[in-house]
């Protein structure tokens, strides 16, 4: 079994994955468009060219998102995508990349569980935690 986050978004999904895919080092895989699906007839035409489904590869993890229908976007609350990563200048380049026009609710610093923690909620409305874990 495999844990992907899945991201709704409100017609920003398309820069939301670019700026994750050039934060995170990652690998944008898919990027369908309403407009390029079986659904393109019964979606609004202002709506044909916002995404679908979008996927990005982070090391072994997908992470995977759209735009939300007409209607149904809510902002996110209750959760975070948590980043564990090995490297405390990786963890603060990661950081600092992701908080660029975002809100800090955390600045990232050394912690008693973690060489490296911080919090943030990204340009796009997205809440992270970055963790790097202190040495063994």
């Amino acid at each position: 079994m495999k844990l992907s986050p899945y991201l709704s978004f409100n017609d920003e999904c398309e820069a939301a994955f670019k700026f994750y895919e050039h934060c995170l080092d990652g690998k944008i895989d898919a990027m369908m468009t309403f407009g390029d699906s079986p659904m393109a007839e019964q979606t609004p035409p202002e709506k044909l060219d916002k995404i679908m489904h979008a996927s990005l590869t982070v090391g072994d993890t997908v992470l995977m998102g759209s735009d939300a229908p007409p209607n149904y976007f809510e902002k996110p609350q209750g959760f975070s995508v948590s980043l564990v990563l090995n490297d405390p200048d990786e963890a603060e380049r990661v950081f600092n990349a992701l908080a660029e026009n975002g809100t800090v609710q955390m600045p990232i610093q050394e912690t008693f569980w973690a060489a490296r923690f911080g919090m943030l909620v990204d340009r796009f409305g997205t809440p992270w935690m970055i963790n790097c874990d202190l040495a063994a």
